[in-house]
Order: structure tokens, then C-alpha cells, then sequence
């Protein structure tokens, strides 16, 4: 099983170091994206976390399960209202099966970026394609490469420089790796959280999605399907599981 990097030490401060994620203006649309996907049928989160998501989902109405590797996460989701309302399996969310399938299986905020091989994404979008109905579709909300922005031959590049976080990717252009590190002022002192990542271009996940058995149907530049571009920082793309050979639709 990979290893779990969103224990105690994260989970106890998750929420509160990204408020602004939790933000009506940054929940809504998601929600919005997803239960217009889901039609009146269930979803899964991949990565389900302390509920960002789930939560305001399963208030409108779709029935909401969840995998997560990290119990300390999961713990925070279950703690707060309706939380425990919600199945969530403890394990790894590329190869762990439910006995369930679904109308959407999402992932959202870069959380394909927490495999850090190919194969364990690739695993990732068969597993999901596994859990899903017949057509349905399945989400991924993640950043593209920021190469553009790094001088040739360096590899660190900060995304965060304030008084009370200090925030630096470490790329690894030659196996597509990505460190982010993380300085958080606690007190006087700083106290340094490091995560590895692996990115991917919007090219190989429509490959992976492929090798799965799901078809590209739609990408954007955000949950609000904005037009994604050359310039776009981030993609939401779906993708629909593929009809089985003799299936009647």
C-alpha cells in the first residue's frame, strides 16, 4: 500500500491551510459540475478526504461514497455533520473495489498528482472505470505542468512566498516527479511538510483514460466550463466509460 501523507500531523490542519477552497465560490461550482453529471444517480470520490466536496454533494441529493488512504483524514470528515452519513473505504483509492457502481467517479484538486507512478494512475483510471455504470462519466480536476514558468536547467519553482507559509515545487522534469514543499509558521518556527506528486499532461490522462476503457467527452479550464486553452493553469476533463461490446445502451 503507498505510503499515507496526509496523517495526523496534516489532517489536524488540513481544513484550516486551505480555507479558501471551502469558500461557497469555490465549493458551488463544483457541486453544481457533479450533480448535473450524476442526474439523480450516485458518485464516488477518489481522495474523499476531510468532505470538501462530499459533503455540500450529498446535501443536494446524491448518494456520496468515498476511498481514502488516510484514517486521520477520514476521521475529520466523519466528525463533522452528515459526516458520518457517508461509506468511505480505508485503502488505496487505484486499486481498491466497492461492491457498487456509480453514475460519476471523481477526483478533484490534483489529487491523481498523489500516485507517483504511471502505472499506479493508469490502475487509477481502470478502477474507475470499474466502479462506473454503463456512460458514466468520470472527473478529474487537475493542474497543468508548470514548466513553462521554470528557467531551463533549474528545478524549483515557489508557488507560495507569505508571512505565514513559504511554498516550493522541486520538478523532476527527466520522470515527471514533483515534490511540493511546504513551510508553515507555527509559533516561531517553521515547521516543513514535503509531498510527492507525479504530474501529467492532458495528452497521457486521455491515454490512460484509453488504456481504461473510457473516451474523452469534454475538458475545461474550470468547474464553470470556461473554454481550457494554451494558457490554462488547471483542467477539469471528463471522461465516459465506454459501452461493453453487446451491452444494450
Amino acid at each position: 500500500m503507498p505510503e499515507d501523507h496526509f496523517g495526523e500531523r496534516v489532517a489536524a490542519r488540513y481544513d484550516d491551510s486551505t480555507w479558501e477552497l471551502f469558500a461557497p465560490e469555490a465549493v458551488d461550482p463544483v457541486v453544481d459540475f457533479l450533480a448535473d453529471l450524476a442526474d439523480g444517480g450516485s458518485a464516488l470520490e477518489l481522495g474523499i478526504g476531510t468532505g470538501r466536496i462530499a459533503l455540500p454533494l450529498a446535501r443536494r441529493g446524491v448518494a456520496v461514497h468515498g476511498i481514502d488512504l488516510s484514517t486521520a483524514m477520514v476521521e475529520r470528515l466523519r466528525a463533522k455533520p452528515d459526516g458520518d452519513q457517508i461509506p468511505v473505504a480505508i485503502g488505496d483509492f487505484a486499486t481498491t473495489r466497492l461492491d457498487h457502481r456509480f453514475a460519476v467517479v471523481y477526483l478533484v484538486f490534483n489529487t491523481i498528482m498523489n500516485l507517483t507512478t504511471q502505472d499506479e494512475q493508469v490502475q487509477c483510471f481502470r478502477n474507475a472505470a470499474a466502479h462506473l455504470e454503463p456512460a458514466g462519466s468520470f472527473v478529474i480536476e487537475v493542474g497543468v505542468p508548470d514548466l513553462q514558468r521554470l528557467p531551463f536547467g533549474e528545478t524549483y519553482r515557489p508557488f507560495d512566498v507569505s508571512e505565514q507559509h513559504l511554498g516550493f515545487d522541486e520538478y523532476d522534469v527527466v520522470d515527471q516527479g514533483l515534490v511540493s514543499h511546504h513551510y508553515t509558521r507555527v509559533g516561531g518556527v517553521y515547521e516543513r511538510v514535503s509531498m510527492p506528486f507525479r504530474y501529467a499532461w492532458p495528452a497521457e490522462l486521455d491515454l490512460m483514460a484509453r488504456l481504461g476503457g473510457l473516451t474523452p467527452v469534454a475538458r475545461y479550464a474550470g468547474w464553470r466550463r470556461e473554454p481550457f486553452t494554451a494558457t490554462s493553469t488547471s483542467h477539469v476533463s471528463v471522461w465516459r466509460k465506454v459501452a461493453e461490446e453487446g451491452a444494450t445502451q
